[in-house]
């Protein structure tokens, strides 16, 4: 890339031929309430610490989740996945930190797969990661290069850490990043907030209609 082609701001509308949506960790294990994340909690200690979370899943980014998948598609513009899913079943090919949190989705478990409201079309790529970034334990980099991709958009859970860490490390591989706020989900809002803060710097931050209407412009 020359200097003149090279972009001075992150504030650069999404081109449909350079572009792609990855969605995070929206799998059964993490969104649902018997996904292996919640199922041997309390009903007590869900609705207390958790409570906020299943909500804004339910209320807000999933809806936004399906309607951002459904102007991706029509533009003809690709959708990735990335879920928290082993290689293996016993989980041994783990990174150290899923092993000491004790994050453990055999390959091929039902807590491993896409939750059915955005369920990937039969050609579209699913990516399974064992690190809270998926571009440290996929070869998800490689893949965008191959796909042309230089403009990248994020929505997914949880907004201040897997969600996070792929804005960061995408950033620093030069890819321009979108983060969708309300296609995004964490267990409080002030964590959620925080996360928007500090992640300013890495990325534009567009919420679903803007983008959805940047989308069909561009097409």
């Amino acid at each position: 890339m020359s200097t003149a082609e090279r972009p001075t701001t992150r504030e650069v509308p999404l081109k449909p031929t350079e572009s792609a949506l990855l969605f995070i960790d929206v799998q059964n294990f993490c969104i649902r309430r018997d996904g292996g994340e919640f199922k041997d909690m309390p009903g007590a200690e869900i609705a207390g610490k958790y409570g906020y979370y299943f909500d804004r899943l339910k209320s807000v980014a999933i809806p936004n989740m399906q309607r951002l998948q459904t102007a991706f598609r029509v533009a003809g513009m690709e959708v990735l996945y990335t879920t928290i899913e082993n290689l293996t079943k016993d989980g041994r090919d783990r990174g150290l930190n899923y092993k000491i949190v004790g994050f453990n989705v055999p390959r091929g478990s039902w807590d491993a797969k896409v939750i059915d409201e955005i369920a990937p079309g039969d050609d579209e790529i699913v990516l399974p990661k064992s690190s809270s970034s998926v571009f440290v334990s996929t070869n998800i980099d490689y893949l965008l290069r191959n796909l042309g991709v230089k403009q990248l958009v994020l929505a997914g859970v949880v907004t201040d850490e897997c969600v996070e860490s792929a804005v960061r490390d995408a950033c620093d591989l030069g890819y321009l990043v979108t983060l969708v706020p309300d296609a995004c989900a964490t267990y409080s809002q002030e964590r959620h907030d925080n996360s928007l803060r500090v992640t300013e710097g890495y990325c534009r931050q567009v919420y679903t209609n803007a983008l959805i209407e940047e989308v069909g412009a561009a097409c």
